[in-house]
């Protein structure tokens, strides 16, 4: 047994592309190992700013010997009076085998000819000499590049390659780079050695390089930095802002982690916290420090008693250059805030209003208009928006919905946006305030773009939650009346995510959206608005059915709903129009039906309504249909199971009709208190034969479960639950 060590240094390579190639090379090298038969104990691979490497301990020295079987042409056809034909002697020469070996063996497809050879496994030194280009060639990533004259491709040029079998070079050219490189056992440092470090052997390698200034192992970097940080923090009685997206990236840049602490001028916190922090995080990759009992609001334009006046900076270099770091890292972040503190200034300067007619200069997407003219539908949506929301008046301020659509995109065309997009609704709700508008219509253009992702944070407001709501709405109705959808891994207007915050809001809001009848509305304003798109106003409505019921089905199903549940609530049986008439409704008999099966109450019922829709299927009764009257005839009933059904039917009726907040509950109690009755009806003495050969009769017991079924399905399908 050996260990293996194949290490790619490169030039610095982008955060996301080392962080993502470590679980690529290790699958490449594990599914090539196993399929070349050459057995080992375990793989481990990591990745630095400069190299990917993995480790393979406990090697074969080969891979295992093995019968490799064929199976050839039709007995019949191979022999003629015991002689092999030319088709036996063609498949004997094919895969080298003697016609002395064929056998026949019988077959499902009956006699066929079979020959077998012994192979004899290959050494492990030239299997994965053979391997190794294929592997750095199969990793993927964004922006690979070519460097000199060469045919290699990689996210940066590759400078050097160790591959050691325990002590021993492997001798490995690639020859596509520019120039051609040579493995050797020689790795690098961290940058600031200069130096190159002997690797000699894959058991050493780990420590090799701590000494020479460079953790390898990647979880072990992440570790290190949050403990760094939460130690500082707490040495400072803050909290630090260290999210796990900035965890990852400052684990993907740095070789040998150092903590700095960093100061700034007290006069930057009367800049807005999130400039502050947005500036640390995303453009200088610090950890901005919160005060522990800071009490935030959202549209304060300071960061007074809410951020220290110092920040974290997890540095790649040696100690004796911490003091010459961290006066250069202060003296960028100097810069960076007085810049935003100009662009406050400037943008203070000018009213919201006339920002918001600027918008008119600033193209949307192509055929769709200006900016200024998305916020004109944006508005008309909003001035529809509470016919289709029975909210009660005193829950939902329309005047302040409507205010806030006027100024949702005003920040676009903000010196701080251009600079700073990541604070698109966020500054632009500071200036409203800082203006004198309420407070209502500032945090209702904050709340706009929630929730920002999956799992993220939902508005809180109720204008807030409608204007995100709708400002969602418009973008799919305008993209898709261009005929854009998304496919596949393609979605550059988001439009999957935008679906899903839009059920997102309603369920969270628990609101009885009619998303249909407001769609129905909006695809005709939309086609009259775009005249030179040429839309199919019925294409385009089915086009958004069909798009928002995918994405309930893929929300239910994120939510860990059983997908038999998913079906039976969400799946193709139940009328689009529905399941758009009211989002929230489908999430209430999801919930319904995942705690009946929870307290194991779900059998029962599914197996007598389960019983009844399939025999129902025979029927062509109209599944609207309710009630028994005028479509089941008692003077036709035979067995007192009969009019048990019935009784169960008569009581279902109202409450299937109802449009209580409990009929669910209620109608499933209703199947409860009667599965006995049910019962009755397909089991025991007084059980029926439904397709009797009598047709009025059938056709009436026929009546009286396909009504039963329909208010069943007032829940769900049950035919698709599994018991």
């Amino acid at each position: 047994m050996s260990n293996f060590l194949l290490e790619i240094g490169t030039e610095e390579l982008p955060a996301d592309f080392a962080r993502l190639a470590v679980s690529q090379l290790e699958q490449l090298v594990r599914n090539d190992l196993k399929d070349s038969r050459l057995n080992f104990a375990d793989i481990f691979a990591s990745s630095t700013p400069r190299r990917i490497f993995v480790i393979v301990n406990s090697l074969a020295e080969s891979s295992d010997d093995f019968v490799e079987e064929r199976k050839g042409p039709p007995a019949l056809k191979a022999f003629e009076n015991g002689n092999p034909t030319q088709a036996a002697k063609g498949f004997a020469k094919r895969y080298g085998l003697s016609l002395e070996s064929l056998e026949i063996r019988n077959t499902s497809k009956g006699e066929f000819v079979f020959g077998s050879n012994f192979v004899k496994g290959e050494s492990a030194k030239d299997l994965i000499l053979a391997l190794i280009p294929k592997w750095i060639n199969s990793i993927q990533g964004r922006r690979f590049m070519r460097w000199g004259e060469g045919d290699l491709r990689f996210s940066r040029p590759v400078r050097w390659i160790i591959a050691l079998l325990d002590d021993k070079d492997l001798n490995l050219e690639l020859s596509q780079a520019d120039p051609p490189i040579i493995s050797s056992r020689f790795s690098r440092g961290h940058r600031l050695f200069r130096k190159e470090v002997p690797v000699h052997s894959p058991d050493s390698y780990v420590e090799t390089m701590r000494n020479a200034g460079v953790i390898v192992n990647r979880h072990e970097r992440l570790s290190l930095i949050k403990n760094l940080v939460s130690k500082a923090s707490g040495k400072l009685n803050c909290k630090a802002d260290l999210s796990n997206n900035l965890l990852n990236e400052l684990t993907d840049l740095v070789e040998s982690p150092t903590l700095l602490i960093g100061e700034f001028q007290k006069s930057f916190l009367d800049l807005p916290a999130e400039v502050l922090s947005t500036v640390m995080q995303v453009h200088q990759r610090y950890v901005p420090l919160f005060l522990d009992d800071a009490s935030i609001d959202p549209l304060s334009l300071d960061a007074n008693n809410i951020l220290l006046p110092c920040f974290i900076c997890i540095s790649n270099g040696l100690s004796d250059a911490n003091d010459l770091i961290r006066e250069g890292n202060e003296k960028v972040l100097r810069a960076r805030f007085s810049d935003a503190k100009f662009f406050i200034n400037f943008d203070l300067a000018v009213k919201s209003s006339t920002r918001r007619e600027k918008l008119s200069n600033v193209t949307f997407a192509d055929g769709l208009g200006t900016l200024l003219e998305r916020v004109f539908r944006i508005e008309w949506l909003a001035e529809n928006f509470a016919e289709y929301l029975p909210v009660d008046s005193s829950e939902f301020d329309t005047q302040v919905l409507k205010k806030a659509a006027y100024f949702c995109k005003h920040d676009l065309v903000s010196q701080m946006v251009g600079e700073f997009p990541e604070l698109q609704g966020i500054i632009g709700a500071k200036y409203l305030l800082a203006e004198g508008e309420s407070r209502e219509v500032s945090l209702a253009v904050l709340e706009q773009y929630l929730p920002c992702g999956h799992g993220g944070e939902l508005p809180k407001s109720t204008a807030g939650a409608a204007l995100a709501l709708i400002d969602k709405l418009e973008l799919l109705l305008s993209i898709f009346s261009k005929g854009e959808r998304p496919s596949g891994s393609s979605d550059p207007y988001a439009l999957r995510r935008a679906a899903n915050g839009v059920l997102q809001i309603i369920w969270d809001q628990e609101w009885k959206v009619n998303l249909f009848g407001l769609f129905s509305v909006s695809v005709d304003h939309w086609t009259k608005s775009f005249d030179s798109l040429a839309i199919n106003p019925e294409l385009l409505l089915n086009d958004l059915m069909n798009f928002f019921h995918q994405r309930i089905i893929t929300l239910l199903e994120e939510a860990s709903y059983d997908i038999d549940i998913v079906q039976a609530v969400a799946g193709e049986s139940i009328s689009k129009n529905r399941l758009m008439s009211d989002p929230t409704d489908v999430l209430i008999r999801a919930s319904l039906l995942a705690e009946l099966r929870a307290s194991n109450k779900l059998p029962a019922i599914h197996s007598v309504v389960n019983r009844a829709s399939s025999l129902a299927e025979k029927n062509d009764l109209s599944p609207h249909i309710l009630s028994a009257l005028g479509v089941v005839d008692p003077g036709l009933f035979e067995k007192e199971s009969e009019k048990g059904m019935l009784k169960v039917v008569n009581l279902l009726e109202p409450i299937a009709k109802s449009n209580s907040s409990d009929r669910y509950l209620k109608l499933v109690e209703g199947l409860v208190d009667g599965a006995e009755a049910l019962s009755k009806f397909f089991d025991g003495d007084e059980s029926v034969m439904v397709m009797t050969d009598n047709e009025m009769i059938c056709k009436n017991r026929l009546n009286l479960l396909s009504v039963l079924t329909n208010q069943a399905k007032v829940i769900a399908d049950f035919k698709f639950l599994v018991n």
